[in-house]
């Protein structure tokens, strides 16, 4: 009877919106692949944990371990970045506010990577 029809959205608004979709689809498979390079990089460390290093080599496994934690966090950090950047980009063309779930989620992986980085560190 008396309702009104909602608005549609606009063309621009969709496209925002397939945009913002698109940066978090990015983020997350950056996540994936940080994950990927850390927890193979924990795991190498925790496999060859109270090994001899052999001497006539040029990393030890604890060495690519750190290394391979330690690149995960650089591309993760590195994706975040980027994906604050666009966002803040899109945010400027819409009107709708959004929250990052990708974003909480990198923040989550960035902590549990350093704690992984920092017990392979220091381990003796």
């Amino acid at each position: 009877m008396g309702q009104q029809p909602e608005s549609s959205p606009t063309s621009n608004q969709m496209a925002a919106d397939r945009t913002w979709m698109a940066q978090e689809r990015t983020l997350m498979a950056w996540i994936r692949t940080a994950t990927s390079m850390i927890g193979f990089g924990f795991t190498i460390d925790k496999f060859f944990e109270g090994r001899p290093p052999n001497p006539h080599t040029l990393l030890t496994s604890r060495d690519f371990a750190i290394l391979m934690i330690g690149f995960g966090l650089i591309a993760l950090t590195l994706a975040t970045i980027q994906h604050l950047i666009e966002i803040r980009s899109i945010a400027g063309r819409t009107t709708r506010k959004r929250r990052s779930i990708a974003l909480a989620l990198a923040i989550l992986l960035a902590v549990l990577g350093t704690i992984a980085f920092v017990s392979a560190a220091l381990r003796e």
